[in-house]
């Protein structure tokens, strides 16, 4: 049975076999995640209910702050014995998909699936696309297991289910595709693009078909936003876009500071071995929660009432509607950053967001004050989210396209662009990496601590069977940290740049660093074909 299996699948071809895997992997994302995210807007609902009873009855409030604190303690002792849902579970998808990290998929899913919902429905700033994207990244390691692909499939399949989680959570295909390649994969390889494409593909399709039986609307994320366009041919809407994107793109460099501050403090809190930190961004929360029904969730609500010039947004205290925005900006960036730097397992990516749009309204409010059109005011909060996500995030192209796809607006395309790029820039000229990126470098760290990586160089024939075969070095999906010192083909060897095209027969030295644990070696026979001898120095 088995070698009927391998004839069919060398029957079949390679392409053929990842877009079938990556419909599957698509398919399994895709109910998981539409049931997640049904789920998280429900809880979400529910929260703000029980929140608006405590707000008329003062005098139950206590009951509320108890709730908070057992459920702190519930989710510390979880992530205690399930480390690996920590925080939005970005990184650790990450991870996973650049070869980097492995854990146990069923564990992963489950744990971030409750963990997450549980902390939408205790009412904190909690959004729902991270753990959507964590949780599609499991469905496609376990589709690889139960399809008994090896390592380099894997990974197809995780970027793949990454992919569709996105994309399912935002109904947004291409922004789910282009932030696992631009974030999570940092390159293009067709394999990648074919996994990810038909994933992506699939996992919307069985989203909209559960929705439909499920009698909700099928149609774009963000209708309710209602922004209104612009006239980008006056010179001096884009004098308001640059200034409304260098404050933003600041406050980006701020928020990236302040997560990373956090982090350093809550890593000396020890009380009750780690578990007792959890209360503090839960009892936040709840009096945040008690102020404004804002802070609460991702920020979908507060986005929208920007939207159509801000009469939507309910007032705080009576207070003037500048000061209501910035009271909402302040609170849901510190939220935002004590979640982060304490690793509540929730979303950060739609409260970034709504950080930003709270950011470009009152800068339009402000552009207002020194005489700029009205009807620039809508753009200024598109532009402004478009900016901080692409500061904090090192991802401009996904900024772009999430900023057209969540509007459906091709007139946003332009200042756009201009916003990400002043973000990016703003973003370099500080220093700043990629905030995932950072994450996941101080998780492998505290994982690998203690740990010596290993430095290997193997000599690898390329065969007719192996994915690298005919293809040239830069389309090739390699693990990390690998060099190819040497190609030897008909008697006579080079060094090959990313231009050079891999032929079978040709015997290739290689040499990289590995941890115990690690599949790169494995990885590497599998994708060029066969390892042949180890040239490692024994010393």
């Amino acid at each position: 049975m088995r070698e009927r299996v391998k004839h069919v699948r060398k029957h079949l071809g390679n392409g053929f076999q990842i877009v079938l895997v990556g419909a599957l992997t698509g398919t399994f994302a895709g109910v998981v995640v539409t049931l997640y995210t049904v789920l998280a807007a429900m809880a979400e609902d529910f929260s703000r209910g029980y929140y608006a009873f405590f707000r008329a009855q003062p005098a139950f409030i206590p009951l509320l702050f108890l709730a908070l604190f057992l459920g702190a303690v519930v989710i510390g002792g979880t992530l205690r014995f399930l480390p690996v849902i920590r925080g939005s579970g970005i990184p650790q998808t990450e991870g996973a998909l650049r070869g980097l990290m492995r854990f146990k998929w069923y564990r992963a899913l489950t744990g971030m699936f409750a963990a997450s919902l549980f902390t939408i429905f205790m009412g904190l700033s909690a959004g729902a696309e991270g753990p959507s994207l964590m949780i599609g990244g499991a469905c496609g390691c376990g589709a690889s297991d139960m399809l008994r692909r090896n390592a380099l499939i894997r990974r197809y399949q995780i970027t793949g289910g990454a992919c569709a989680g996105l994309a399912v959570a935002f109904n947004a295909p291409f922004t789910g595709m282009m932030f696992a390649f631009e974030e999570g994969q940092k390159r293009f390889t067709p394999e990648v693009f074919v996994c990810a494409f038909s994933s992506v593909v699939f996992a919307v399709l069985v989203r909209n078909l559960l929705y439909a039986a499920f009698g909700m609307d099928v149609g774009a994320y963000f209708t309710t936003f209602s922004f209104a366009a612009a006239d980008g041919t006056q010179p001096v809407f884009y004098a308001y876009v640059l200034l409304a994107a260098l404050v933003c793109a600041l406050a980006g460099v701020g928020f990236y500071f302040l997560v990373f501050f956090a982090k350093r403090l809550f890593a000396r809190l020890t009380l009750w071995k780690g578990v007792g930190k959890m209360t503090i961004p839960f009892l936040l929360a709840g009096a945040a929660g008690l102020l404004t029904a804002y802070a609460m969730g991702g920020g979908h609500d507060f986005i929208s009432a920007l939207g159509s010039g801000s009469e939507g947004v309910e007032r705080i205290f009576s207070s003037p509607l500048w000061a209501t925005v910035l009271i909402v900006v302040i609170v849901k960036l510190l939220l935002t950053v004590v979640n982060m730097g304490a690793g509540v397992p929730c979303g950060a990516f739609i409260p970034m967001l709504a950080v930003g749009a709270g950011i470009g309204a009152l800068m339009s409010y402000l552009c207002g004050a020194m005489g700029m059109d009205a009807a620039y005011s809508d753009a200024l909060v598109v532009i402004c989210m478009a900016a901080f996500f692409t500061t904090v995030v090192k991802a401009p192209i996904t900024g772009v396209v999430m900023t057209v796809e969540l509007t459906w607006n091709y007139l946003f395309l332009l200042p756009a662009v201009i916003g990400v790029a002043v973000g990016y820039l703003v973003g370099e000229l500080f220093r700043t990496k990629p905030i995932y990126d950072r994450l996941l470098d101080d998780m492998l760290a505290e994982n690998r601590k203690g740990e010596m990586a290993q430095s290997f160089a193997v000599r690898c024939r390329v065969t007719a069977e192996g994915i690298a075969a005919g293809r040239a070095v830069r389309d090739i999906l390699f693990p990390p940290d690998v060099r190819i010192l040497r190609v030897e083909r008909g008697g006579a060897h080079f060094t090959p740049d990313g231009n050079t095209v891999l032929l079978a027969g040709d015997v290739l030295t290689v040499e990289g660093e590995e941890q115990e644990g690690d599949e790169v070696r494995e990885t590497l026979a599998e994708t060029l074909g066969e390892e042949i001898s180890d040239e490692t120095d024994p010393r």
